[in-house]
């Protein structure tokens, strides 16, 4: 059945103030004039943006992606709330039958999506291919990287992002060959220099896994992990929260790398109230908007990516940068050219908010959620 929707629509072109239709899951017209975000404000129409792309999520609503049975199911939902119409479920370091484990029960989710969830994209195999000096959040079963491994999970569920620390023994050729075969590799927990990042990168990898956070930091003298990506990336995914990386810092990252995009890095805790969870075999702890291990580590978060909008604009930010921020890059980093824009052909994935940038509505493949903000 066609249906539109009225208000400020984000396009790739710029703002069209009028009416998009959508049919079959498919946007299939923007009617409307063109108008600057001026002009936007002052209308005080409902702003109709891209659905939100998050490729890194652990959990949410009170599960764990490394939970077996529904918990990939409750997690989606949770997300779809918050205006997530796609997302990648992100696994933990952890021995190899609990990730074997988790892609089985992720198989399924991945192949179709129930209604009034968000799509599930494949797995971001955070791990177990990262440095044991760091760690961050992750359980300490960090080990050197299988290509047959990474072969017989992807059989279960398709990956499609791999972190790796390209310092460990033999991983940059692995990085090529990975590459060859068609994943996506990024850099993260890594103790690797400034020179391991530059190697990685001209061996294929595309990316970093939350910038600045589980990496070598920078220092003019030594710019480490974090300068090979400040110097060189096009794409890197950052925890826009505020907790995770100061509000300076985030601007610069804006300013160095021209399609930085933002990630939840969500726990179980996200959409739940403080108190004690799991991430992966850890014990996690919320509170006060953040989520730590008991040493008061940060262990994920409770981000959406709604707030991650919000947080944007903060900062300075357009709605349409932030937009582009929270939506458009992540699919252009993955190749999905119908998602992430609102324009006739692609998917019908749209949130729609109010002046004040509050959620209202999140059409996910042309379907209306039932009540978005519960």
């Amino acid at each position: 059945m066609r249906d539109s929707i009225q208000g400020a629509i984000l396009t790739p072109f710029g703002w069209r103030l009028g009416e998009l239709l959508h049919e079959h899951g498919r946007i299939v017209a923007i009617n409307g004039r063109a108008v600057d975000e001026a002009e936007v404000r002052a209308s005080g129409a409902p702003l109709l943006l891209p659905g939100f792309i998050d490729l890194h999520v652990h959990g949410g609503g009170g599960h764990d992606t490394m939970d077996a049975g529904e918990a990939a199911f409750h997690i989606a939902r949770t997300h779809a709330r918050h205006g997530t119409t796609s997302m990648l479920a992100t696994t933990m370091t952890a021995p190899a039958e609990d990730i074997l484990h988790a892609f089985e029960a992720l198989g399924p989710i991945c192949r179709s999506r129930p209604a009034n969830s968000a799509r599930v994209l494949g797995v971001h195999l955070e791990g177990p291919y990262i440095n044991p000096g760091k760690l961050g959040a992750q359980p300490d079963f960090a080990r050197e990287a299988s290509l047959d491994e990474v072969r017989a999970l992807h059989a279960l569920a398709p990956i499609r992002l791999i972190t790796v620390a390209p310092e460990l023994r033999g991983h940059i050729e692995l990085i090529a060959q990975l590459v060859r075969e068609g994943y996506r590799v990024q850099l993260g927990h890594s103790a690797g220099c400034y020179e391991d990042g530059v190697a990685a990168l001209n061996a294929g990898a595309a990316g970093f896994t939350h910038l600045f956070n589980a990496m070598t930091g920078l220092h003019h003298r030594d710019p480490g992990m974090t300068g090979a990506a400040l110097a060189h990336a096009e794409y890197s995914e950052i925890i826009p929260d505020l907790l995770h990386v100061h509000p300076g810092a985030l601007k610069a990252a804006l300013r160095a790398i021209p399609k930085l995009y933002g990630v939840t890095d969500s726990t179980a805790a996200t959409g739940m109230p403080d108190g004690e969870y799991r991430l992966g075999r850890h014990k996690v702890f919320k509170c006060l908007g953040g989520v730590r291990l008991e040493d008061g580590t940060l262990a994920g978060s409770a981000l959406t990516m709604d707030q991650a909008l919000r947080n944007f604009v903060s900062l300075g930010l357009s709605v349409a940068e932030a937009s582009a921020r929270t939506s458009t890059y992540a699919a252009d980093y993955l190749g999905l050219a119908e998602h992430g824009r609102l324009a006739p052909g692609a998917v019908a994935d749209i949130v729609v908010f109010d002046p004040a940038l509050n959620l209202t509505r999140v059409v996910i493949e042309g379907e209306t959620l039932d009540h978005p903000d519960a």
